[in-house]
């Protein structure tokens, strides 16, 4: 397995005012960016993308749309509190982590992204509360997951991008049979990716793991799925089927709606769409100039 990072206990907190944190990572240039409106709560962009938010007073508070659709899956994927061996591709500002830590108390996690000097900044700046079984990892995504136990995970989450776009090793048959192996027999696994019309990559994803999973869905803003806007959807598969229902009322509630595609309407919204191989695998689209940057 890769070197593995231990979690990092968190500094008191500090009555000085928050300044922004500028610092040159592995792939780019990172930026911490306070929130005027929150006490302890940053912006994290990497190269004027946006990559996560959060507060660390309240780990709760998904402010990004993708990630409480993240929060809602993972809210019906077990139990309510019931611990679980999650695995997350992609570590942003430990975002979802931190909210599996509290929702799920006694959760193992592991957080895998290849930018070293990302994650040092995250634990360094924004620490991880003690005994939070949170471990991070600066290591490839799919080279951690291929040589992980096999069923060894409840749910694995990829939300892993090289700047602004999923990189090609990530998209493939390969890599979603990766993912497959890792995940124990109930397990999930869920993606953010980023795709606008005619939907050429997100529906390829989506063929891609039908020849792995036996169950699918989609969960999407109405906008995006009608083609009005390039914007975030998030792809779901497992083996056994996922609770839609509850998706439904979760996603159909929050402050920005989402759709939940699946069954007949998922595999018509696929259609024709062609298999990933490794071989032919490109990284998803470049977003329009403006979809995702900050000032």
């Amino acid at each position: 397995m890769p070197e593995a990072r231990t979690e990092a206990s968190a500094a008191a907190p500090s009555d000085a005012e928050p300044v922004p944190v500028t610092r040159a990572v592995d792939h780019g240039t990172a930026k911490l960016l306070p929130d005027v409106d929150r006490a302890r709560a940053w912006l994290l962009t990497v190269d004027g993308a946006p990559q996560s938010y959060v507060d660390l007073d309240e780990p709760t508070y998904l402010e990004f749309e993708y990630a409480r659709r993240l929060g809602h899956f993972l809210d019906t994927v077990a139990a309510p509190g019931r611990p679980l061996g999650v695995v997350h591709l992609g570590g942003g500002a430990l975002t979802l982590p931190r909210y599996v830590a509290v929702t799920r108390p006694g959760s193992r996690q592991d957080v895998v992204d290849a930018d070293r000097g990302l994650l040092e900044l995250v634990v360094e700046e924004l620490p991880l509360p003690a005994g939070s079984g949170i471990t991070t990892h600066g290591a490839d995504a799919r080279a951690w997951v291929e040589a992980a136990p096999a069923a060894s995970a409840d749910v694995v989450v990829g939300d892993a991008f090289g700047g602004s776009r999923v990189p090609a090793h990530l998209t493939s048959d390969a890599y979603a049979r990766a993912v497959r192996r890792v995940l124990r027999a109930d397990g999930c696994y869920a993606a953010n990716l980023a795709d606008g019309a005619p939907f050429a990559f997100l529906r390829s994803q989506l063929a891609t793991f039908a020849t792995v999973f036996e169950e699918l869905a989609l969960i999407a803003e109405p906008a995006v799925l009608r083609g009005r806007r390039f914007g975030n959807a998030v792809l779901l598969a497992s083996r056994e089927p996922v609770d839609v229902d509850a998706l439904v009322r979760r996603t159909a509630a929050d402050t920005f709606p989402a759709r939940v595609v699946h069954g007949e309407a998922l595999r018509g919204f696929i259609g024709d769409a062609r298999v990933v191989r490794d071989a032919d695998a490109e990284a998803s689209p470049e977003p329009p100039d403006g979809a995702f940057s900050v000032g």
